[in-house]
């Protein structure tokens, strides 16, 4: 989950086209990390619009 919201991130700099592609399995490594207990689901949530607004 990490990796790829550091991807994301990184990659949202230059172009944010790829990003946007990047941007629906970033989600859903953030909905399976909560769905495992591994994080919280407001911290997924915040998590989502962070990189949702970065990218906006």
């Amino acid at each position: 989950m990490k990796e790829i919201i550091k991807k994301i991130e990184k990659i949202a700099k230059t172009d944010k086209n790829q990003a946007v592609k990047m941007l629906s399995s970033a989600f859903q490594a953030i909905d399976k990390a909560a769905q495992k207990g591994v994080i919280k689901k407001n911290n997924a949530a915040r998590k989502k619009s962070r990189l949702s607004k970065l990218i906006k």
